[in-house]
């Protein structure tokens, strides 16, 4: 959804209230791609800072169905956004490192869905579980710790003790 701010940008001292809605369904990045279950309106704020700058603040919620980092169940992870930022007119002379901070904005248009996306991103957990006490997978069969022991031999010898382990087998075959 595209949202025109020529009045916020234009006129000094202008503050508009909005909601507006999300409308992308999925998030790709490179830890995955992630559905969205459930979204709520975007809340915004939109107040002029001066001549063809404004602030942009605003807040939502969103569930996304993550995979769990241990046993790679979906787990519904809930993420929510607060965000404040400033923005500009295109003809405004910006560095180029501002102006790639901007990717939502096209033209006098701001880009409620990239905006939302680019938040997202940064407020992504690091590490999602489905418990936390998740036991993982069986690194051999593959099989859900959670749901019980698999019988395979988990034994993993220290790679330190291996030259003394190659001395006891080498006097076994004397």
């Amino acid at each position: 959804m595209l949202i025109n701010l020529t009045d916020v940008l234009t006129s000094e001292g202008t503050v508009k209230e909005m909601q507006a809605e999300i409308e992308f369904t999925q998030i790709s990045c490179r830890m995955g791609d992630f559905s969205v279950i459930e979204k709520s309106p975007v809340f915004l704020t939109l107040k002029n800072l001066g001549m063809n700058k404004a602030l942009v603040e605003g807040r939502t919620e969103l569930l996304l169905a993550m995979d769990c980092d241990r046993c790679l169940k979906s787990v519904p992870q809930k993420i929510i956004l607060q965000f404040t930022r400033k923005v500009a007119a295109p003809d405004e002379s910006m560095d180029r490192e501002k102006e790639d901070e901007q990717d939502f904005m096209d033209g006098y248009r701001l880009d409620i869905d990239g905006l939302i996306r680019n938040e997202c991103f940064m407020n992504l957990p690091v590490k999602v579980l489905c418990k936390p006490d998740c036991k993982g997978i069986c690194i051999k069969c593959g099989k859900d710790l959670n749901t019980g022991e698999c019988g395979c031999d988990t034994f993993v010898p220290d790679p330190r003790m291996a030259r003394i382990k190659d001395i006891f087998e080498a006097k076994r075959e004397v």
